[in-house]
């Protein structure tokens, strides 16, 4: 069997950076290490450092004073910042700077009273970090037919983000129905990551030329579920799993070309063992 698999498949730049500091934490600090929630959304990731020692928090008042701590991925809420620093915990930042850029242009657009209309998952940490940054009113959807349904206020003035890894193609199309809705212009900030557009791209290519698309990834992880959607969105079966151990065989009967593809937290490891579990069928 063959297999297409892309070239943008695997960690982002953010991801990477993330690890990296978490691991010169690791090397450097005598103290306990820990992450506030999961430092990316893989499991075979988070079992690795688990397995070294780093414990995860589920709430900033958890941090020990002494205990280094890092922030994830994804960015934390303002507030719980300002409570890890209050915790007396070494504080190490490995927001994505994509992340971190997102934060502090939500600060500013919004510092004169503008609205946020903030198209992403309400749930998500990174989303629960974004909305901190606004300082003002803020409205969050998930979707293009979401956005059709807030009540809006043509006389308010508003600003529009996304989430970092969110589908640039329904965030174009939400800017429009907001404009139109509106009456007027919508400032838009440009906040969905290159390396997500180039993602998705690549897998929209791929599925147009493949009898299915295989995708690998946390289940938490929102970019990959998104690469999931473009590619059934094409009209081609698209599976969604962690690891080659999820995959039947049997489903790739008569099938000559799969693509293949991961999330940005993917380790390229699992992608390698997907691949070549496919290639010997």
């Amino acid at each position: 069997m063959k297999v297409l698999r892309a070239n943008t498949a695997g960690f982002c730049m953010g991801v990477s950076l993330a690890l990296r500091r978490l691991d010169r934490a690791l090397e450097e600090h005598r103290e306990p290490i820990a992450t506030l929630g999961p430092i990316i959304h893989n499991p075979q990731v988070l079992a690795k450092y688990a397995s070294r020692g780093v414990r995860q928090l589920t709430r900033a008042g958890e941090a020990k004073r002494g205990e280094c701590v890092i922030i994830r991925a994804h960015g934390i809420p303002r507030a719980e910042e300002a409570l890890l620093l209050e915790s007396g915990a070494q504080l190490v930042d490995a927001t994505c700077p994509r992340v971190k850029a997102a934060q502090l242009a939500i600060d500013r657009a919004t510092r004169q009273g503008q609205r946020l209309l903030l198209f992403g998952e309400e749930d998500h940490p990174e989303v629960r970090g974004l909305l901190s940054y606004a300082n003002a009113e803020h409205h969050v959807f998930a979707s293009f037919d979401e956005c059709k349904t807030l009540l809006l206020d043509p006389v308010e003035h508003y600003v529009l983000a996304a989430q970092t890894t969110q589908n640039i193609r329904q965030f174009t199309a939400i800017l429009t129905c907001l404009e139109q809705r509106l009456g007027n212009s919508v400032p838009a900030l440009h906040t969905i990551c290159d390396a997500t557009e180039q993602r998705q791209s690549e897998a929209l290519k791929i599925a147009a030329r493949v009898d299915c698309m295989v995708v690998v990834g946390g289940r938490e992880s929102g970019n990959t579920r998104r690469l999931v959607e473009l590619a059934a969105g094409t009209g081609i079966p698209a599976l969604h799993v962690e690891s080659e151990q999820e995959l039947d065989p049997a489903f790739f009967r008569k099938k000559n070309l799969i693509g293949l593809t991961a999330g940005a937290s993917t380790p390229k490891s699992l992608i390698d063992a997907v691949e070549f579990f496919l290639e010997t069928l």
